[in-house]
């Protein structure tokens, strides 16, 4: 089949991004404030599936300890943009301790300080964590991600504990959560497809057979672990102001969003970053959409109660539908390019003649 030129390619990309660009301005611009939000978790989704891919899906090892990073950079994101004042009023209870009680800065720095202390806390939980394999290493994730939990929810000092923190900046905006989208995409699409991606995808196939090529393993999983870390952090900061209200409830940045996430790789496609994209997408917009089954419905003449968790019913129904008849979800291990599009229609095409 033709191979599509490296500067048709570019091209091609360029134009797609602007006129991406262009569908948000018109979003943002032609609606009220429902689809804009709507669009915005939309892109904050996608980061966490993207970070969450490269782990679960290239690298291939069953982490379940992602919302444990969210959590760690919505807080620290949102305890370093709330005003001084409004951090005074919250912490009744105790006191914020010193220097947070006295910082308030932008929200750039602010969400790459949570990204960077996410990663951090993938370094120190992936470090020991790593030297298990298979089911042992989900075990230890999960755990240390419930710990996370439970010491944000006792530490009344710094995270206001079980009261949570409100009245945070709503700074997060369809431009900010897309640029971020941008740059995961990038970034760990590069790493992907790099001799490093190569490495964790052979190591995905066969850990043994890539060790006896010389690959160091451990440190390419802990590498992965910590990229993955970081990003997970900037959702985190960004879901934090685009909710304004957090809390260390497993419903809100508890184990349930680790399984969210999880519920976006699988429907996109393990192992693939558009297919990871695509998942957040597809969750987002019906998450919103089915929650008409959980209010009362009229349907002809005949009064339904609404179901509370509904919605979410219907989703295990879906992702268990997926896994028994299209495990490879949306994109399987594929990349959505330009070359594959080329090529799914020129078959298409052969097909027909």
């Amino acid at each position: 089949m033709k191979r599509i030129s490296f500067k048709l390619n570019f091209v091609l990309t360029t134009l797609f991004v602007i006129g991406t660009g262009f569908f948000l301005l018109w979003v943002s611009n032609s609606f009220g404030g429902y689809w804009p939000r709507i669009i915005t978790l939309m892109g904050i989704y996608g980061i966490m599936a993207v970070s969450y891919t490269l782990v679960n899906g290239v690298t291939g090892i069953f982490s379940l300890g992602h919302a444990g990073f969210i959590a760690i950079g919505a807080y620290t994101a949102a305890l370093l943009t709330l005003p001084i004042q409004q951090k005074a009023m919250s912490f009744f209870i105790e006191p914020l301790i010193w220097p947070l009680n006295s910082i308030q800065m932008g929200f750039l720095p602010a969400t790459i300080i949570g990204g960077l202390v996410a990663a951090f806390a993938a370094f120190l939980v992936g470090y020991p964590s790593l030297r298990v394999t298979g089911d042992y290493f989900a075990i230890a994730t999960f755990g240390f991600a419930e710990i996370i939990r439970i010491v944000i929810q006792n530490s009344y000092n710094i995270t206001n504990g079980s009261l949570g923190l409100k009245s945070i900046p709503p700074y997060t905006t369809i431009w900010w959560a897309w640029g971020w989208l941008l740059v995961t995409v990038i970034v760990i699409g590069s790493l992907k497809f790099s001799s490093y991606g190569r490495a964790l995808r052979a190591m995905s196939e066969d850990t043994v057979a890539a060790r006896a090529m010389g690959i160091d393993v451990f440190k390419h999983q802990l590498i992965s672990f910590v990229v993955s870390g970081f990003f997970a952090g900037i959702g985190g900061a960004l879901y934090a102001h685009w909710l304004t209200t957090i809390d260390p409830r497993p419903t809100s940045l508890g184990i349930m969003l680790t399984f969210f996430v999880l519920i976006m790789i699988v429907i996109g496609g393990l192992g693939s970053i558009s297919g990871a994209v695509l998942g957040a997408i597809f969750f987002a917009f019906f998450a919103q959409w089915l929650r008409i089954v959980e209010s009362p419905m009229n349907f002809f003449g005949i009064n339904i109660p609404g179901i509370p968790g509904m919605s979410m019913l219907i989703f295990a129904i879906i992702f268990i539908l997926i896994m028994l008849f299209r495990r490879k979800g949306i994109m399987g291990k594929d990349e959505l390019s330009w070359q594959y599009i080329y090529n799914y229609f020129s078959k298409k095409a052969g097909d027909q003649d």
